[in-house]
């Protein structure tokens, strides 16, 4: 329990040091991926994608959360100011994290999106199946979709409390 506190605790406190600059990527990642999720999924209601399934109530409280957790873990990605630091080898927790929030985006997608208009389910399945077998797992898509964002999303956050990028080093 207390590792979770502290991993908890480490994440808030790289949430309190952002930058405006992380801030700002992180509102307009969050407003890409909201977008790159809800037009094809209709959840913006659009002319170029149809809907044959109605949207499940459940599917717009995923996508806004998603569309957030993601926003957030790309902001992670943008260094707080400019700096003279030198370029560091990617980190493994960092790829393996970038990876987890790639398939929770991916899930996602999958999970709110219509079972029948979804072209690989449909030719996999058929409409038939992709209405008995596919519609009723689509919940537990999205569910693990952002826990995988989640996770994500933590681990990336206490990297940078735990694991902060070194000082710049003068050149002389």
């Amino acid at each position: 329990m207390s590792s979770a506190r502290s991993t908890g605790t480490l994440a808030v406190a790289a949430l309190r040091m952002w930058s405006a600059r992380q801030v700002l990527a992180a509102v307009a990642a969050t407003v890409v991926v909201a977008v790159t999720i809800g037009v094809p999924t209709v959840l913006i209601p659009n002319p170029v994608f149809g809907r044959e399934i109605p949207v499940e109530p459940w599917s717009y409280p995923v996508w806004v959360l998603t569309s957030v957790l993601a926003g957030l873990l790309v902001a992670t990605y943008v260094r707080p100011r400019r700096t003279a630091e030198p370029d560091e080898a990617p980190r493994a927790d960092g790829e393996r994290a970038s990876r987890a929030g790639m398939a929770g985006g991916l899930l996602t997608w999958f999970a709110v999106g219509c079972p029948v208009c979804n072209k690989i389910v449909l030719l996999a399945l058929g409409y038939t199946g992709a209405l008995t077998w596919f519609a009723p797992v689509q919940p537990v898509l999205a569910a693990a979709g952002l826990g995988l964002t989640a996770v994500a999303l933590v681990v990336r956050l206490r990297g940078q409390v735990a694991c902060p990028l070194p000082a710049a080093v003068a050149r002389g």
